[in-house]
């Protein structure tokens, strides 16, 4: 498919560019993870909840900015495919904990080696220091300040 030229009176509109360069991205990172039957959505679920021991439905859903009812559709195909399972909290049997299964980690590690490639082939055409600083800029955009000493993941 080839990309007509943008019109020259938008190439310098912040939003035209975001929103036609997340575009961009979206089907890169759709393509890439296609693989492995899980899309961008279900990847931030399974990296989520990998990341923290412990989270309920809702709590997770908290640490991703969706709603409740997104949440319980997206753990519901996760568990249909088998790759998390959700079970009663031992402190408060009102909720419930939703954790990777062996073959949720696995398919964590191999669709996230598949977006980090595909996030540097999308950013190939930006200098190492360009592409760290274009992740540090939307990161301080976005309010989400790195680590001191942390390197960009570009997520």
């Amino acid at each position: 498919m080839t990309r007509d030229a943008p019109p020259e009176v938008l190439t310098s509109r912040l939003g035209y560019l975001l929103k036609h360069a997340y575009l961009r991205l979206t089907e890169e990172s759709s393509l890439a993870l296609a693989p492995y039957g899980i899309d961008g959505r279900e990847l931030a679920v399974l990296a989520v909840l990998d990341a923290h021991d412990e989270l309920s439905q809702l709590d997770a859903a908290g640490k991703l900015g969706i709603d409740r009812t997104t949440m319980v559709s997206l753990v519901d195909a996760l568990e249909d495919k088998e790759l998390v399972e959700r079970r009663r909290s031992p402190r408060d049997r009102r909720k419930n904990i939703v954790q990777l299964t062996p073959a949720g980690q696995e398919r964590l590690q191999e669709a996230e080696s598949a977006r980090k490639e595909m996030e540097r082939r999308f950013l190939a055409p930006l200098s190492s220091a360009d592409a760290t600083r274009l992740v540090r800029t939307l990161q301080s955009l976005i309010g989400a300040p790195m680590g001191a000493g942390q390197a960009p993941d570009s997520t």
